[in-house]
């Protein structure tokens, strides 16, 4: 489909939005899974709350779907011609933080990154419940629940959420909240993005101006004595530690640092919410294991995001998940067979991020908890379209020796591919959605990386 520069008039001439034909196209297209190639008729750049509700308007006037999108970082989950009658609106000049330390509270403009968060908080002595990456954006993160190096402390970042600003399909801007507007609010949250784009948010934060985190790495041939350690400590582990294991192979790349450059690791990491004393016992099994770099220590919390050692940058990725319940020794095994020392593999990483806790705990959104006592989150770097092949094979072996430990749901913060976006709900909850969707967007206007689809799409 060709769009003319008359369709969306002074948006294109404004610089708001460009066309193939202009050479802002190409980067402003680009997403942070650099494997997926975007290519929309038209991409909108908002730089301001009217400018986006200009941008949908003309849109819909121009009979294109909008694809609301931030970072990118979940591209590849689009279903392959989804950007083929749509605006694709890029977020990441809609950046901002206002931080009210009296009422410990922050207003997010749409497209801001939580590193942009965290560092508006720490003067405050503040901090968010958050993801471990820095470079994801805030709205993406929280739309799909949020699972945070605190989540078993706190539960679902979209607990904090307070309010909410959403740009409706009528190019309404509305702020909805538990009390104006509720049905919106409730879907919005852990619902995805299928009810409007979010150029604001209001979340809660944390009086939290420091945490013992860090890792413990150890070489990948000592998987076999640490994974199964791992599971039976995490097993027990208070609702004040949450930690994630990481099965790890690096590139030889310059840009990553000497302990891990090249080589195959075990990684454990996260946080401990307590005193010095608390985690230093706590923590004190693990370090029996005798890992060869121990980071754990007091840190200011705003450095937490570092901790987990996610790609700096851009990259092209394949990822597949899935969500476990407890981990026997086979689970243990069948993971060492696919992702352990001897395994033959393309893999970066197989990681276990640990669960249960508040992340259990019922909260009245979209999502409102986490059934699973582990969530598995594989990725294989696709540079090359053999390399992508590959990569979604062994992302997906994974994923299938796991399968016995399954507990058959999604989670759309890990959830990466085109699918069926209803297994991360229950029918009920989907239903609703659907509801949902129909009163706010019935001409389905909205393209989503997990669309709530127009009719049920099986029995579970």
């Amino acid at each position: 489909m060709t769009i003319s520069p008359t369709d969306l008039g002074a948006l294109v001439l404004a610089g708001a939005a460009y066309l193939p034909s202009q050479p802002e196209y190409e980067l402003a297209c680009l997403p942070w899974n650099v494997a997926v190639a975007q290519r929309p008729p038209v991409v909108g750049v908002p730089r301001s709350v009217a400018e986006v509700v200009q941008l949908v308007q003309a849109a819909v006037a121009c009979g294109l779907r909008v694809a609301p999108q931030a970072t990118g970082h979940a591209a590849a989950a689009l279903a392959p011609d989804a950007l083929d009658r749509t605006l694709l609106l890029r977020l990441h000049r809609l950046t901002g933080v206002d931080v009210d330390p009296r009422t410990r509270t922050a207003r997010i403009l749409g497209g801001t990154l939580w590193s942009e968060v965290l560092a508006a908080c720490a003067p405050h002595g503040l901090t968010a419940v958050h993801g471990s990456a820095g470079d994801v954006s805030v709205v993406g993160y929280l739309l799909g629940g949020g699972i945070s190096f605190y989540g078993r402390t706190y539960g679902l970042g979209s607990s904090t959420v307070r309010a909410i600003e959403v740009v409706t399909a009528d190019g309404v801007l509305r702020r909805v909240s538990a009390t104006c507007e509720p049905d919106l609010f409730w879907a919005i949250r852990g619902g995805g993005g299928s009810f409007g784009v979010v150029v604001s948010i209001e979340v809660e934060l944390l009086e939290l101006p420091d945490v013992v985190g860090g890792m413990l790495l150890w070489d990948l041939a000592e998987a076999p004595h640490v994974l199964p350690a791992w599971v039976r400590w995490s097993a027990t582990a208070p609702e004040s530690a949450t930690t994630a294991l990481r099965l790890m192979r690096f590139p030889p790349t310059p840009e990553l640092p000497d302990a891990v450059r090249g080589r195959q690791l075990v990684v454990v990491d996260g946080a401990v919410l307590g005193s010095d004393a608390e985690a230093d016992a706590l923590l004190a099994p693990l370090r029996a294991l005798r890992p060869e770099l121990d980071s754990f220590g007091r840190i200011p919390s705003h450095a937490l995001l570092a901790v987990h050692m996610d790609p700096p940058g851009p990259t092209p990725t394949v990822t597949d998940h899935a969500l476990l319940g407890e981990l026997s020794d086979g689970a243990v095994a069948a993971l060492l067979s696919v992702a352990g020392p001897d395994a033959q593999t393309s893999l970066m990483f197989a990681e276990l991020r640990h669960l249960g806790g508040a992340f259990r705990r019922t909260i009245d959104a979209a999502l409102p908890r986490i059934d699973a006592e582990y969530a598995l989150f594989t990725a294989a770097i696709a540079a090359s379209p053999e390399l992508a092949a590959l990569g979604l094979k062994d992302t997906a072996d994974v994923v299938a020796a796991l399968a016995p430990w399954s507990t058959g749901a999604s989670l759309g913060n890990f959830d990466e591919r085109p699918g069926d976006a209803s297994t991360a709900f229950p029918e009920a909850v989907w239903s609703r959605l659907q509801r949902v969707r129909e009163e706010y967007d019935p001409q389905r206007i909205w393209v989503a990386a997990h669309e709530v689809s127009a009719a049920m799409s099986g029995v579970r």
